[in-house]
């Protein structure tokens, strides 16, 4: 139930068409044509603002080709080619961890503006370092930016998309990334043969450019509008997504959300919100303790240690690990609307379990398994993209309470990166101590506790809106 002042602003805004009780042909089929033009409208806001995610993936991937090279010039130890592949990783965790609060403070679209610019411009400063220790700083900076890009570019997405097809619109930003992937990786092989690593960074600041143009003329996001108190101006964003009686429906429910919930960071340790905090928590150290980075930062030298001698023949697997990356992320973005997000999470995680079994036994069978490996490799990811990876973007952005979800979502976003960096700053250390195969065998058992967690604690919330989900954790 509304209270009578919420009612007062029903009054004021337009009145739905296409009632209940309107059965005029010509007037359904005005409403059909406004909810394709609706549909596009979302559309087109996902597709601009998941270049964020675009950059987020390029710029933690383009390392892995890139890091050959810069080891060789810059003359690396071990330890010091772990610290200039995890720089960006301890950019991305602060990164992260400041987001929220400058988004829930200033709103979701000035703080992307202006991390589209630190994107361009830390991506140059990269490519005309000429030592470890200029590198380095740029790298986390640029890794600022993605911490930044990885939390954000969801939550906009989310909050401004219909709940039909927000699971499919939300997973355009993983797709987003692991295009980036692939751009990376592509990028890395067509400079490989001159070395050139540093055109392998200069080239991000194109898709930063295209970035700044979008967030000039996307609109802002219209839950963060109605946590400031301006619903007029969130009914008139809904109404571009949506037919004007579900944008109504939607700014009433805001409206209910928002007076009820006047929320402050600490109360998401409050037993009503406790579970949603310990389910974005849980996801994002299991995201990246079952080992997908180790893949994707290191995948030229995982190839090196199976047996592809050639710099270029390793980087030119990386390529196709990256085409296998995107193919199954649209896999995932058809089913997760459909079949939902808890089945496609759990058949994620037991397929990753398997493979990286599997891919600890072949990496003691030896140097004739190099073929073997790569497939294996190619089945980990694949089974990554259907479940663990872009469902974790997307349940963050969809569990936590309307006036703190920038906050809430910067406290998983801070622990992915922490996790991050922690598991890519020690592979190599961990691979010399233990040996490839049972470094691999570690992932999978975390993907056994992973396969559990989720199990007992992930809820499902295909179908929902964003304000029935926040209700859902006080039933």
């Amino acid at each position: 139930m509304v209270d009578s002042e919420n009612r007062k602003g029903e009054s004021a805004r337009p009145s739905p068409t296409g009632y209940a009780g309107d059965a005029s042909p010509s007037r359904a089929e005005a409403g059909g044509a406004a909810s394709r033009k609706n549909r596009a409208y979302a559309l087109l806001v996902a597709v601009a603002a998941a270049v964020g995610g675009l950059l987020f993936g390029y710029d933690t991937a383009v390392i892995s080709g890139a890091i050959l090279f810069v080891r060789g010039q810059f003359h690396l130890s071990s330890f010091e080619t772990e610290v200039a592949v995890s720089a960006v990783l301890a950019g991305a965790a602060l990164g992260a961890a400041v987001a929220g609060y400058f988004a829930d403070r200033f709103g979701r679209k000035r703080v992307m503006l202006v991390d589209a610019v630190i994107f361009g411009l830390f991506a140059f400063l990269t490519s005309t370092a000429n030592g470890l220790e200029a590198f380095v700083a740029a790298r986390f900076c640029v890794g600022l930016a993605v911490g930044v890009a990885s939390m954000l570019t969801p939550l906009y997405i989310a909050e401004i998309v219909p709940p039909k097809i927000r699971g499919a619109l939300v997973t355009f930003n993983q797709l987003a990334i692991t295009t980036g992937v692939v751009v990376a990786y592509y990028v890395d092989y067509l400079f490989s043969g001159s070395g050139n690593w540093r055109g392998m960074f200069i080239t991000a600041v194109i898709p930063s450019l295209v970035l700044v143009v979008a967030f000039l003329f996307l609109p802002e996001s219209p839950r963060w509008l109605a946590s400031q108190g301006r619903f007029d101006a969130s009914f008139r964003i809904l109404n571009l997504v949506e037919d004007a009686a579900a944008a109504q429906q939607h700014v009433l429910e805001l409206e209910a959300v928002v007076q009820a919930d006047r929320l402050r960071l600490r109360d998401l340790f409050h037993p009503r919100f406790r579970m949603a905090l310990i389910v974005g928590v849980g996801l994002a150290i299991f995201q990246q303790i079952t080992g997908v980075n180790t893949i994707i930062y290191y995948t030229p030298m995982i190839l090196q240690m199976a047996g592809f001698h050639s710099a270029s023949t390793a980087i030119l697997g990386t390529v196709l690990i990256g085409v296998v990356n995107f193919s199954f992320t649209i896999v995932s973005l058809l089913l997760l609307d459909r079949i939902g997000r808890r089945p496609l999470l759990l058949l994620g995680i037991a397929l990753m379990t398997m493979s990286l079994g599997y891919l600890g036994y072949l990496f003691g069978a030896g140097h004739g398994a190099r073929a073997l490996i790569l497939i294996d490799v190619l089945v980990y990811l694949a089974s990554f993209c259907i479940g663990l990876g872009p469902i974790f973007w997307l349940l963050i952005s969809e569990i936590f309470p309307t006036t703190i979800r920038g906050q809430a979502m910067s406290i998983a976003s801070v622990t992915i990166w922490v996790f991050d960096f922690l598991v890519s700053v020690t592979f190599l250390s961990l691979v010399r101590a233990v040996g490839t195969g049972h470094a691999f065998w570690l992932y999978a058992a975390a993907c056994v506790a992973a396969f559990y967690f989720s199990w007992r604690k992930v809820p499902e919330t295909k179908g929902r809106t964003l304000e029935e989900i926040e209700a859902s954790w006080s039933a």
